[in-house]
C-alpha cells in the first residue's frame, strides 16, 4: 500500500510541477485593413531600389482592403483633378492583383483596357510594397504603405 501511495504522490508531483505552454500561434500578416502610402521607390537596374521618394506635404493615398474589395483615394493638395477607385483583389503569398470596376474620369484615362494590376506584394504585419514590374519581369517602381489599421 505503502509503494501505491509513493507513486500517485510523486505522479502528482511530476503532474503539478510541469508547464504547460500553448503552442506560439504562427502570424500570417493580411493585407485586410487601411493602409497610407508612405514612399516611391524607383528601380534603375530592376532588382534594387535606386532611389526613395517621399511623399509631398499634405498629398495622401489612402487603400482600403476588406473581404475581397479594395477601395482607395488620393488627394493632391492644389489639384482638383479626382483619383479614386473601387474593385475587387486577390493576394498570395508574392502577389497583388487588383481588378477595379469602378474609378474616377481621371484614372480611367490612363487606366489599362483589363482595369486590371498585377503587382509583386511584400507584405509584413504593419507596412506592404506593391511592386511593378516590366514587360520582362524588371522592377520599375513601387508604392509603399504604413497600417493605419
Amino acid at each position: 500500500m505503502k509503494k501505491i501511495i509513493t507513486v500517485i504522490c510523486v505522479s502528482f508531483l511530476l503532474v503539478s510541477a510541469a508547464k504547460y505552454e500553448a503552442p506560439e500561434a504562427t502570424y500570417h500578416p493580411t493585407i485586410e485593413g487601411t493602409w497610407e502610402l508612405v514612399s516611391h521607390y524607383n528601380y534603375n537596374d530592376g532588382i534594387h531600389p535606386s532611389d526613395t521618394l517621399l511623399v509631398a506635404d499634405g498629398y495622401r493615398q489612402i487603400k482600403m482592403y476588406y473581404n475581397g474589395k479594395v477601395m482607395w483615394t488620393r488627394y493632391v493638395p492644389n489639384d482638383s483633378v479626382e483619383w479614386f477607385g473601387y474593385g475587387s483583389y486577390e493576394t498570395t503569398d508574392s502577389t497583388l492583383t487588383e481588378k477595379l470596376e469602378y474609378m474616377s474620369a481621371s484614372m480611367r484615362k490612363i487606366a489599362n483596357s483589363d482595369m486590371k494590376w498585377e503587382m509583386e506584394l511584400q507584405l509584413e504585419k504593419n507596412r506592404y510594397s506593391q511592386i511593378f514590374r516590366d514587360e520582362e519581369g524588371n522592377r520599375i517602381n513601387s508604392e509603399n504603405y504604413r497600417r493605419l489599421d
